[in-house]
């Protein structure tokens, strides 16, 4: 089983790289944000791997950072999300705008990657919703609503002062995306012990900036 590889960049195409390991050249499937960081040819370069084993066919997948690699794992468990769309998904979107495009239920982020339309946009949501906030998926995919010293944690969990607050801000009319994203931002800025108001009035400076 393939854990990494690391070698010198020979080519790279649309939708896959091929990696020189001391003269043999892997073909590798990456996403478009890997792709775009791997350089120029002749370039060294590391990929964490994804291997899948099939009767037909062994496939490797390549990811510039761990928080990739673990969003595919858990996108592959999605039915109806294969290994092409879980790529697509990581194209489009980096791993912690993954993150909250799951915790706020962006279902229209999600249907901007190649292969997923509403139905199985909601299905991602419907499946990975209630997961999410457990999921340590690197450092990339630390949200916005984090504060030193505090918990990791994505997206506002029921009753805290950031979920009343985005509940407040849909109240008015926004969307839970927008919403969710002015609150985490708001919570940054005002640390831990932020209290609901504070955060309505700052997450609605924050939409009408």
């Amino acid at each position: 089983m393939i854990a990494k590889l690391s070698g010198l960049l020979d080519s790279a195409g649309t939708d896959h790289a091929i990696i020189d390991c001391g003269g043999v050249g892997y073909l590798v499937f990456c996403s478009a944000r890997t792709l775009r960081r791997l350089g120029d040819a002749g370039t060294a370069v590391t990929l964490r791997i994804e291997t899948h084993v099939r009767e037909d066919h062994i496939h490797l997948y390549g990811f510039i950072d761990a928080a990739e690699r673990d969003w595919f794992r858990v996108l592959t468990t999605v039915q109806g999300v294969g290994s092409k769309v879980a790529l697509a998904l990581l194209s489009v979107l980096e791993p912690d705008r993954l993150t909250q495009a799951i915790a706020a239920q962006d279902k229209t982020a999600l249907a901007q990657a190649d292969g997923v339309g509403p139905k199985l946009a909601n299905r991602i949501v419907s499946e990975l919703k209630d997961k999410v906030a457990d999921l340590r998926l690197g450092p990339a995919a630390a949200p916005a609503t984090v504060i030193p010293g505090a918990v990791a944690a994505v997206g506002p969990p029921a009753g805290s002062a950031t979920g009343d607050a985005v509940s407040a801000l849909v109240n008015l009319g926004y969307r839970r995306a927008e919403a969710f994203t002015a609150v985490a931002t708001a919570a940054q800025r005002i640390g831990p012990d932020a209290k609901v108001e504070d955060l309505i009035r700052a997450g609605l400076k924050e939409l009408s900036a």
